[in-house]
């Protein structure tokens, strides 16, 4: 039977829901972001739609549906319904709505533990945006309307479109995708291949997500609910995505450690003496940092101090 795994790191909490060693969906939340479902008690600064409200620690929250029979500096009892996106515009706040006394916070029910291998390849795949599969590949590019999953490969274009299909849906699930989704297929002719490749993602895809059929051009859009970041837009802050994977492989060794990383990763670090005291705690020794120009932004290593 599927479980999730809750691990805890330096910087991020990462969860993975696991079958047979295989992670088949995942999600990073990060230290300091309020998650989704979290119940709290919030200021309005804005009336109407698309009213504006903050929290005790100074966070801004978007209130799409406003906030109906408040006042402007008045508390009220609030429900995170989507947190805070690292790395996209800043007018894109954390959204919220008025309580009903139906909140909670959000956390999901795993066992804590240790993620599996499978744990590094899904997070090449998120820094990458490259997914791999039998004959063909996908390509993930995050934009602020959409995420974009182009279609390529080998294959005869209905095979690769069906296979695709299967892989996208994997890819959605594993990486986290939520909101508005395109998938740009191979051009395949026929109203029973088209829907074909809509029922291949239906059969992996859980509900809920609402799809078009495929159009004419081999475009595809799915709509899931979007509740926090993906680890592909989590990826795309780099520097600090890299620190705290940097620091995952780091907590592997024991004693005095220097890490050796891009000058972008070394100056993130510089800045959280935090962190590097986590990491000295659980490697048992000083832990110092070292600048190498020559390094890919993904290639730190810890090396003996």
């Amino acid at each position: 039977m599927p479980e999730w795994i809750a691990e805890k790191g330096i910087g991020e909490a990462r969860f993975a829901l696991v079958d047979k060693d295989e992670i088949i969906e995942a999600r990073i939340e990060l230290e300091g972001i309020v998650r989704a479902g979290t119940a709290l008690t919030a200021t309005l600064l804005r009336a109407g739609r698309n009213g504006v409200a903050r929290d005790g620690d100074g966070n801004e929250y978007l209130l799409p549906a406003g906030a109906p029979g408040i006042i402007e500096g008045a508390a009220f009892d609030m429900i995170v319904t989507r947190s805070a996106i690292p790395n996209t515009e800043s007018w894109k706040r954390p959204l919220g709505r008025v309580s009903n006394g139906d909140g909670n916070d959000g956390q999901l029910a795993a066992r804590n533990g240790v993620l599996s291998a499978d744990w590094d390849e899904l997070i090449d795949e998120a820094r990458s945006g490259i997914v791999r599969f039998g004959g063909g590949e996908l390509s993930i590019s995050p934009t602020p309307a959409m995420t974009l999953i182009d279609v390529d490969g080998t294959l005869s274009a209905k095979e690769l479109a069906l296979a695709g299909a299967r892989a996208a849906a994997r890819a959605i699930r594993r990486l986290d995708i939520g909101g508005s989704i395109g998938i740009d297929f191979p051009t395949i002719s026929g109203k029973a291949e088209r829907q074909a490749v809509g029922e291949a993602i239906d059969a992996i895809l859980p509900k809920p997500f609402e799809r078009t059929a495929m159009n004419g051009f081999g475009f595809v859009q799915i709509v899931r609910p979007r509740k926090h970041a993906s680890l592909v837009e989590l990826a795309q802050d780099r520097a600090a995505f890299e620190a705290r994977a940097l620091l995952r492989r780091a907590g592997r060794e024991t004693g005095a450690i220097r890490l050796a990383a891009h000058p972008a990763v070394i100056a993130l670090l510089e800045k959280k003496a935090d962190w590097i005291s986590q990491l000295a705690r659980q490697v048992g020794g000083v832990v110092g940092l070292r600048v190498d120009a020559s390094l890919p932004i993904s290639g730190g290593y810890a090396e003996p101090a």
